[in-house]
């Protein structure tokens, strides 16, 4: 008994440690979540696309394809009897993978575009026509009410790219209607999202063609815009430029009501607190739906690929939890036996 007595505890503890190794091994593997994704990666459900004939406008679409779908264009002399070759511009060439994973693959191309782009060669003042916005087709459309159309636009009309660029500034200036589809609701992986959201951004604030597409002013440098922020490479992976450049609302996924550079948020404990402005963004919504999806615990766990408020980790918080229960344990164990010994 004596023997029992003295070796009770250094057992007990072995048998606690490895058992708090293997569950925080197990917690810390369930979090794992996939590598963010780099523009060269085909995205999801895109690579997959092969037969394009099963959607429904595929036939008339490749009217418009046929050119617009390849990096050249055949031109046709009826008087010579001669064609040549030209080089399609890269601006106007459609990825028909992108397109018939997009958002509009069930469109035809003249639902959008003019009827008159039947007849080739286009007419040139055919490049001027107006194209339908969001609000166009989807304002005070039930069906499309959960996204709300009527208060983006509201907030993108009060946002500075409105204010600066009036009407030249539309939807499709951030969204290609040719590849854009919903992401914030649909990926699973928080990073592969904020990846997404912050290219839209780059593909002009990173791109000196597309910058002066709008203004004559010289791209400004992100890198030394952002010289102010520490651990730039961690925050530009994992927080989305609208987080702290637009004005965030609860009732939205994406805000759009982006402001100027001197009202941009600069405080790090804006983000780094209790009632971090990220909780009213995509964070609070992607670990939301994944508690749904997968229930309480699974749910937080693949919540976790940011730290948001305090810098707090869900992981780090439950296995914390799990030792201190443990903890409680073996302390209760000890106890019955020393009692239940004498």
């Amino acid at each position: 008994m004596t023997y029992y007595k003295a070796n009770l505890r250094p057992a007990w503890l072995v048998i606690v440690l490895l058992l708090v190794c293997a569950l925080a091994l197990i917690l810390l593997k369930s979090a794992d979540t996939k590598p963010i994704i780099s523009k060269d990666q085909p995205q999801e459900n895109v690579a997959a696309i092969t037969d394009f004939s099963k959607f429904k406008y595929a036939a008339d679409n490749e009217a418009c394809l046929k050119c617009h779908g390849q990096s050249k264009y055949i031109l046709e002399d009826s008087a010579s009897e001669t064609s040549k070759a030209k080089k399609m511009y890269t601006e106007v060439i459609i990825d028909r993978e992108l397109f018939y994973a997009s958002n509009h693959r069930e469109f035809r191309c003249t639902d959008c575009h003019s009827e008159d782009y039947a007849t080739y060669p286009h007419d040139n003042n055919l490049r001027y026509e107006s194209i339908a916005t969001c609000i166009d087709c989807h304002g005070g459309d039930e069906k499309y009410a959960k996204f709300k159309f009527e208060q983006i636009e509201s907030e993108f009309q009060a946002s500075v790219h409105s204010e600066k660029h009036s009407e030249d500034f539309t939807c499709w200036m951030c969204h290609d209607p040719h590849t854009y589809k919903i992401n914030a609701r649909n990926n699973s992986v928080l990073k592969e999202t904020i990846l997404y959201d912050n290219l839209i951004c780059l593909n002009c604030h990173a791109d000196q063609r597309n910058y002066q597409l709008l203004t004559d002013k010289n791209q400004p440098n992100i890198l030394s815009k952002h010289e102010w922020l520490p651990n730039q490479a961690s925050h530009f992976t994992n927080v989305r430029c609208i987080e702290c450049h637009a004005r965030n609302e609860d009732t939205l996924v994406v805000a759009h009501h982006v402001v100027s550079s001197k009202d941009a948020v600069k405080k790090c404990e804006a983000c780094h607190s209790s009632n971090s402005i990220l909780y009213a963004s995509l964070y609070k919504y992607q670990v939301s739906e994944n508690i749904q999806k997968e229930g309480f615990l699974k749910g937080l766990l693949i919540g976790d690929a940011t730290s948001i408020g305090r810098d707090e980790s869900n992981t780090l918080n439950i296995i914390s939890l799990v030792i201190f229960g443990l903890t409680l344990v073996v302390i209760a164990i000890h106890a019955f036996l020393r009692i239940k010994i004498k």
